[in-house]
């Protein structure tokens, strides 16, 4: 039925505009409809499959037959590395879980990543208008580290200091380049396999040149003139425990996963909101709803609930739709990703042997207040051209450290 209703509403060739958007209303969240009505293109392309990488293949061959979840099905038992749960039945009672835990160690990286040197821009939504930046945001790293789940660089395939921090992963973003009232500024975060121990995080003012540890609550929250939180900074990246989860169904919706640009391409139809036109396909997606245990151990959420559309052979949400207490539509989140060898066409070092996936574009956009923050992964006027290092050792754990964050608020990289 899904697949008859996709097929028989849009075609490969079709272009998808205001004009028309009512097409694509059953095959796309609400927050990407509410964007392709305010001016987001669509240029259909026939679906092309996704391979992962086989380095990743092979530790789910090898490992995922171990794998099982907690007596309270909210945590997992038994894993190495590879897909946690590659047999997904939408029978099984606790599904939802299995899908959001697949999520969270998914194929796009199994080790270590550093996209160096990207910009976001934050714009009201204006269809048919200019672009008129609001906010213009560099940032030199974002980067993470893995310490379980690790496939292609040593150690494999769990770091030793797992045993002794409890960590799954190390992330960090700094420093910020620009503006220049917030050049310097960084974050680090942490998070730990402990299903009642919170994420820890710290961000660095070099103003004041003092760490400020970070309550949880705001890790759902934006700041500055922009609408991305670090929730959502690649994909749904809450802590998974903190999290009720709901199956909500499998379908046939439209995603962009082969883009054609590096750099993205800023839309011209939608005020620079988003990024357009770009190829987007008919893919298969679980659809799953998360809903905040403010009850339990997640009292400061901001939204009331989030539904994660997750593609089935990416494993990477194209798109989220988060909805406030009245349960209204608040934000979406979108994002653009690449299948190809090589983050940029020219790139020198950030060359695989197989096809991978790149995100190379992200927006978070605030429905209600028609406001977005356009993320350019690489940046279109970056210095650095490689731009993504996938798996590739450019990070070690030394880069996570307050230290490491000062530092690089002194020398801008």
């Amino acid at each position: 039925m899904a697949i008859a209703t996709a097929s028989a509403q849009v075609k490969p060739g079709d272009v998808i505009t205001p004009e028309n958007a009512i097409k694509v209303q059953s095959l796309v969240s609400p927050g990407v409809y509410y964007m392709v009505q305010h001016g987001m293109q669509m240029n259909i392309v026939p679906s092309q499959r996704v391979d992962w990488p086989p380095p990743y293949m092979d530790a789910t061959e090898k490992y995922a037959s171990q794998v099982m979840l907690s007596a309270d099905h909210r945590s997992m038992v038994g894993y190495v590395a590879g897909q946690p749960f590659p047999l997904i039945d939408a029978n099984d009672p606790f599904v939802a879980e299995k899908v959001i835990w697949n999520n969270v160690f998914r194929p796009i990286q199994s080790d270590d990543y550093d996209l160096r040197y990207f910009d976001c821009q934050s714009e009201y939504i204006r269809p048919g208008k200019e672009q008129e930046i609001i906010d213009n945001i560099d940032v030199g790293h974002y980067a993470g580290y893995n310490l379980v789940g690790r496939t292609e660089v040593e150690p494999l395939p769990v770091d030793p200091d797992f045993k002794k921090t409890g960590r799954f992963w190390l992330f960090a973003l700094y420093p910020v380049l620009a503006p220049q009232d917030a050049r310097g500024q960084g974050i680090i975060r942490f998070r730990y396999a402990d299903p009642k121990r919170g994420d820890d995080s710290w961000d660095w003012n070099p103003g004041s040149r003092r760490v400020r540890r970070l309550n949880e609550a705001l890790l759902s929250t934006a700041t500055g003139a922009q609408t991305f939180d670090p929730d959502h900074y690649s994909g749904f990246n809450p802590k998974t425990e903190q999290y009720d989860y709901k199956f909500l169904g499998e379908n046939e919706m439209l995603a962009s996963v082969h883009a054609a640009h590096s750099p993205e391409m800023t839309c011209a139809t939608d005020g620079g909101a988003s990024a357009c036109p770009e190829n987007w396909e008919t893919r298969h997606m679980y659809i799953v709803e998360a809903t905040p245990r403010r009850d339990v151990n997640n009292p400061g959420a901001l939204d009331k609930k989030t539904i994660v559309y997750l593609d089935s052979e990416v494993w990477f949400e194209p798109y989220i739709d988060t909805y406030d207490q009245r349960g209204q539509l608040w934000r979406t989140h979108i994002y653009w990703l690449a299948y190809r060898d090589r983050p940029v066409p020219d790139a020198r070092i950030a060359i695989y042997p197989f096809k991978r996936e790149f995100v190379v574009g992200a927006a978070s956009i605030d429905t209600q207040g028609g406001f977005s923050t356009m993320c350019y992964l690489p940046g279109q006027h970056t210095p650095e051209r490689e731009c993504w290092y996938i798996n590739q050792g450019a990070v070690d754990k030394e880069f996570f450290t307050v230290r490491a964050m000062e530092a690089a608020s002194q020398t801008g990289h």
